[in-house]
C-alpha cells in the first residue's frame, strides 16, 4: 500500500489549520479510510489530537532537528499500512529558521522534499477580494511549493464566500472549502497551546463535531484528488534517540504529557518496555526498572498536588540513588527544590538537583537548541550532540550548585553557554530531546 499525502498550511498560526485537519482526519476515519496525521516541527500537543481522530499514533517531522535519514524513515513509517497522510503546517507555511536548503524546520521542507500538495486554509476574515492576492503570492513565492486548492475559513456570509473565492478561483486555485464562522468550533488554549487531548471529558464528542463541519464544508473527495504518493527515499533510525535501558519508568499524567510519540515508538521498536506510573496519583517508578524519565507537560499547574505525593517523592529518590533519573522542561522543574506556581506560593519539589523555578515569574522561551552533552546520562554518551527545542514561560530562580548537563548552542549554532544539570546519576535541561544531530 502507498499512502498518498498532503500538507495542510496557512500564512500563519491561528489561521485554522488545526481544526480543518483534525476535522478532515476525523471525518475520513469515520468513513472506514486509514488515515494518519503528521506534524511538521517540534509539537506535542496536536499530534495527540491526530491520534484520538484517527485511532493511529501522530508523527512529527522535522527538518532542522531530524537529519535526512531520520526524516526519510519517520515518513516511511508513517506511511506504511496507511492510505492517507495527512500533514499539518506548524506556524506559517514558509516559517522556519535560517539553515542550509532542506533544513529550516518549515513546512515547506518537506512539501519540496516529498513533492507533496499544498491545501492552503485562508482566515477571510476583515477581507474579502484581497485573499486573492494572498493566495496569489503563496502560489507564486516558490515554484517548487504547490498550491493545489485553498480553503476559505471564517466566512461572515454567502456574499464573503463568493467575492473571496471566486477572486481566487479567478487566478486558477480551486477552492475546495468554505468555513463559515463559528466560534464554538473553536479549541481552548493556554499558555503552552491547545489544551491537551486527554484533558477532554467530550473528546470525540468534539472531534465529531469538527469532522461534521468538513463534510458540510469542504470538498473532501476533490481533496482526497490532490493528494499524491507519499515515496521518501531511503533512510535508517540511527540517528533517533535510542532506548536510556530495557524496562523505562515513564511519568505519565496530566503533568507529564510531552514525549514525542517518534521516541515512544522507536524505543518500542528497539525492545524496550515503558512502564508508566502517575505521579499526580503519588505512585513512584517501578523500583525494578533500568531508569525513570520525567517528561515535560504542565507541573506548574499541579505543584501542590505533586508537593502533596510523598510516595512519589520517595520512591523516586529511592530510585536515584542507584539508576539513572532524567527530566526534560516540566520534569526538570519538578527534579529541582522548589517550583512556585502562578500565584506565587513556593511548593517543595523532589530536591535532586539544586535549582528552583518559578511559574509566577514568567518570560518565554522558545527556539531550536543543539546540546552537546558534557556526561553520559539518559539521552546519550559524553559528547553526544543532540538537536531539540525549548518552549517555556517558567524561570530558573536559584541555580544550585550541580555541575552543568550540556553546552547549549541556538538552532544558528550561536552559543547559549552551559544548561541543564547533573548531580551522580540524575539529569535534566530545559530543552526537549527530538534527535541525535548527524
Amino acid at each position: 500500500m502507498t499512502a498518498r499525502a498532503i500538507i495542510i498550511g496557512a500564512p500563519r498560526s491561528g489561521s485554522g489549520k488545526t481544526s480543518v485537519t483534525i476535522g478532515l482526519l476525523r471525518a475520513l476515519a469515520r468513513r472506514g479510510l486509514k488515515v494518519r496525521g503528521a506534524k511538521s516541527g517540534p509539537d506535542y500537543i496536536d499530534p495527540g489530537f491526530h491520534a484520538a481522530a484517527t485511532g493511529l499514533s501522530g508523527v512529527n517531522l522535522d527538518s532542522w532537528a531530524m537529519s535526512p535519514s531520520l526524516l526519510n524513515a519517520l515518513a516511511a513509517q508513517a506511511a506504511e499500512d496507511t492510505e492517507y497522510v495527512i500533514l499539518e503546517s506548524a506556524m506559517g507555511l514558509f516559517d522556519g529558521i535560517p539553515a542550509p536548503e532542506g533544513r529550516t524546520g518549515s513546512a515547506a521542507d518537506l512539501t519540496r522534499l516529498y513533492g507533496l500538495p499544498v491545501l492552503l486554509v485562508l482566515d477571510v476574515s476583515g477581507q474579502s477580494t484581497t485573499a486573492a492576492a494572498v493566495a496569489k503570492g503563496f502560489a507564486t513565492y516558490d515554484p517548487d511549493v504547490r498550491m493545489a486548492g485553498v480553503v476559505l475559513n471564517r466566512l461572515g456570509s454567502e456574499r464573503h464566500r463568493r467575492l473571496s473565492g471566486d477572486a481566487i478561483e479567478a487566478i486558477g486555485l480551486p477552492v475546495v472549502g468554505a468555513i463559515m464562522r463559528d466560534p464554538t468550533l473553536n479549541l481552548p488554549e493556554r499558555h503552552l497551546g491547545l489544551v491537551q487531548a486527554g484533558e477532554y471529558e467530550n473528546l470525540m464528542a468534539h472531534l465529531d463535531r469538527l469532522a461534521d463541519m468538513v463534510e458540510k464544508s469542504l470538498d473532501i473527495e476533490a481533496i482526497l484528488a490532490l493528494a499524491t504518493p507519499l515515496e521518501p527515499a531511503p533512510g535508517n533510525f540511527g540517528d533517533a534517540l535510542q532506548p536510556p535501558g530495557q524496562r523505562i519508568a515513564l511519568a505519565e499524567d496530566a503533568a507529564f504529557t510531552f514525549l514525542y510519540p517518534h521516541v515512544a515508538r522507536h524505543w518500542r521498536k528497539a525492545g524496550a518496555e515503558l512502564v508508566p506510573f502517575s505521579p499526580l496519583a503519588d505512585e513512584g517508578p517501578a523500583q525494578d526498572c533500568d531508569v525513570c524519565w520525567l517528561p515535560g507537560g504542565y507541573p506548574e499547574l499541579h505543584a501542590g498536588k505533586l508537593a502533596a505525593a510523598a510516595k512519589f517523592r520517595a520512591d523516586t529518590t529511592r530510585f536515584a540513588a542507584t539508576k539513572p533519573v532524567h527530566g526534560e522542561c516540566g520534569g526538570f522543574m519538578v527534579l529541582g527544590e522548589t517550583l512556585e506556581d502562578a500565584e506565587g506560593q513556593s511548593h517543595t519539589m523532589l530536591g535532586l538537583l539544586g535549582h528552583s523555578t518559578s511559574f509566577a515569574k514568567r518570560k518565554m522561551n522558545l527556539g531550536y537548541r543543539e546540546a552537546r552533552l558534557r556526561a553520559a546520562c539518559p539521552l546519550g554518551s559524553e559528547g553526544t550532540l543532540i538537536r531539540g527545542h525549548e518552549f517555556h514561560y517558567a524561570q530558573m530562580t536559584a541555580t544550585g550548585n550541580d555541575e552543568p548537563l550540556a553546552d547549549l548552542a541556538d538552532g544558528q549554532g550561536n552559543p547559549l553557554g552551559p544548561s541543564g544539570y547533573r548531580r551522580g546519576q540524575v539529569s535534566g535541561t530545559f530543552f526537549h530531546a527530538i534527535a541525535r544531530a548527524a
